[in-house]
């Protein structure tokens, strides 16, 4: 790989993070694609644990009155046992209940996961099924809240998220289709789905921080690192309010389309 075009390659890698990050077409399938079709060979865990981070940090951002009322909300109630503060404290823990299937899955199966299924066919035949999903919850339109979800609507969200630790399957798209698949209304199930994105990206940075201490090749890849690093976190902040808009309107079946398409195109040509 020429030296002079490192740092390009990595930028383009980091704005396609940001790009697909937050919405349901799977920012892991690609990245895979992305560092095929440049020719690069990103084998360790830094640069995926970097880019991750960035975009948590744009998420967070934008969630941060949502993150922090969730917070005093809880405190507040377990201090009180005030009613008004029992619907933050019930989504907070549903949060944690949808957490545990991915944290279980991704502490056991992880490795196996992703030596057996990092392949553009693999991703390709994801977003096949990721499109097909998209399309079948297009027009369903929910009536939950916040403070309606159930163990059992946590739980179905919770394992769609387990699944997307498949590359391809979009973490965001999963369980965006479960949480409106259980009846949430489209703003609800959008924050859901970012709130459970939270505490599992966060157990993966730290679980990743000694790899990137140890990786040899990160003197050299500062410059390529913090240009993707920073592309991924400007790029994810407003993919995030562009997919919040899309949301609303209810208009997920151009991403049906858009998985279908690129599904196609990828089992044809790579």
């Amino acid at each position: 790989m020429e030296e002079s075009w490192l740092w390009l390659k990595y930028l383009i890698l980091g704005i396609v993070q940001g790009a697909t990050e937050p919405i349901p077409v799977s920012s892991s399938g690609h990245v895979i694609v992305a560092q095929r079709l440049l020719g690069v060979d990103q084998t360790g865990l830094t640069f995926e644990i970097l880019t991750n981070t960035a975009s948590l940090i744009a998420i967070m951002f934008i969630y941060r009155h949502d993150i922090w009322r969730l917070i005093t909300g809880s405190w507040k109630y377990m201090r009180t046992r005030n009613a008004a503060y029992k619907s933050d404290f019930m989504f907070a823990v549903y949060v944690v209940v949808g957490t545990i299937p991915a944290v279980v899955v991704g502490l056991l199966f992880k490795d196996w996961i992703e030596a057996t299924f990092s392949s553009v066919k693999t991703v390709a035949v994801a977003l096949l099924f990721t499109g097909l999903a998209l399309w079948l919850i297009r027009n369903m339109r929910g009536r939950k809240q916040d403070g309606d979800l159930k163990f059992r609507d946590a739980l179905l969200v919770g394992l769609a998220q387990a699944v997307a630790l498949i590359p391809g399957v979009s973490r965001s798209g999963s369980t965006v289709i479960a949480s409106i698949g259980t009846g949430m209304k489209p703003d609800t199930a959008l924050r859901f789905s970012f709130m459970l994105y939270i505490p599992v990206s966060l157990g993966a940075i730290v679980l990743g921080v000694p790899d990137i201490i140890e990786a040899s090749d990160a003197p050299g890849m500062l410059l390529p690192y913090v240009l993707a690093f920073f592309a991924a976190l400007i790029v994810t902040y407003f993919a995030m309010r562009w997919f919040m808009g899309i949301m609303a309107k209810g208009n997920l079946r151009y991403f049906s389309y858009y998985c279908f398409v690129v599904g196609i195109l990828l089992l044809i040509f790579l």
